[in-house]
């Protein structure tokens, strides 16, 4: 009797193991189909513009022409996206050289320096951070940052250093988050024997725990360099949306994300106008696969180190 239950009592662990193995592997399916899906639809409209409108890539990168709106007889249709290309670095540029200096100063303070205070409360601070979103941090930097960067500065406010500035906030919870991580999981051996040796905190800090964790806070700043590239409408509300270089820090500009939510709406499917937005689409996808790919290159090179 007894081995008739042990029996049993396998026979459904057995299944309810099958049952879920099989659930999470259509699940995995399901989303690599998803995935896959996704790319080939931004790949075969992105590329209309360079196979049907005839564009060339070089044109399309490194001109700073945009009248996709035009015929032939004004000049168009020139779909050159340079300018939203330069306007994307700059504004994620600068927000990343804002952001990480104290995304990665509190990321010590919350592991290194104080751990209690950091875990009680900075730590929920971050989290309230993640969750406020995009439209939230636009309409705040639009009541109040522009209206600040135009008197104390100059300008109409509607600026780079506006969107920097909005996008520094919005990616200095990820970095933060990630880096403090990487900080937290240091053996505690390496502490204590920079200590046995002598070092100060301030010392071990700087050359024995911030280099281990290089890896983890490098993939960090690149995870936050990827949102940042991603954002659209906290920085669209801010820059200004002026298709222009900008020559200050000052100047109004517009950037891919803002480009393409500002103009898809308003252009019939098939167009030159059209075509050239899901090339944009195109482009930022080819972008955040080469921050995952970079990000792998780290987490490769972090492990081998280790």
């Amino acid at each position: 009797m007894k081995n008739n239950t042990k029996k049993i009592d396998k026979y459904y662990a057995l299944k309810h193991e099958y049952s879920g193995r099989t659930v999470v592997t259509i699940f995995g399916i399901m989303l690599i189909l998803i995935t896959l899906t996704m790319v080939f639809f931004l790949i075969s409209k992105g590329s209309a513009t360079f196979f049907q409108n005839h564009i060339s890539l070089k044109e399309f990168l490194f001109s700073t022409e945009w009248m996709p709106g035009k015929d032939e007889a004004q000049g168009g249709p020139a779909v050159g996206a340079l300018i939203f290309i330069i306007g994307s670095i700059l504004i994620s540029g600068f927000a990343l050289l804002i952001s990480t200096p104290f995304s990665v100063a509190l990321a010590i303070f919350m592991t290194q320096i104080s751990p209690a205070f950091g875990k009680k409360l900075l730590q929920p601070v971050i989290e309230i951070f993640v969750g406020i979103p995009s439209v939230v941090y636009g309409w705040i930097g639009l009541s109040v940052l522009v209206p600040f960067v135009r008197h104390q500065f100059g300008g109409l406010g509607f600026s780079l250093l506006a969107g920097s500035l909005v996008l520094s906030v919005m990616i200095f919870p990820t970095i933060t988050s990630v880096a403090a991580d990487a900080l937290s999981i240091i053996p505690n051996d390496y502490k204590e024997a920079s200590y046995a040796l002598g070092a100060t905190r301030w010392h071990t800090i700087r050359r024995i725990i911030f280099p281990t964790a290089l890896p983890g806070i490098l993939t960090g700043v690149v995870l936050g360099l990827a949102r940042a590239f991603g954002e659209a409408l906290a920085v669209q509300m801010v820059i200004g949306n002026t298709i222009r270089i900008p020559g200050t820090i000052l100047d109004s500009t517009v950037n891919l994300t803002s480009i393409i939510t500002m103009d898809m709406g308003n252009t019939a499917m098939g167009t030159t106008w059209n075509n050239a937005l899901w090339s944009m689409a195109l482009l930022l996808l080819i972008i955040s696969f080469i921050f995952i790919f970079i990000i792998h290159r780290i987490g490769r090179k972090g492990s081998a180190s280790s």
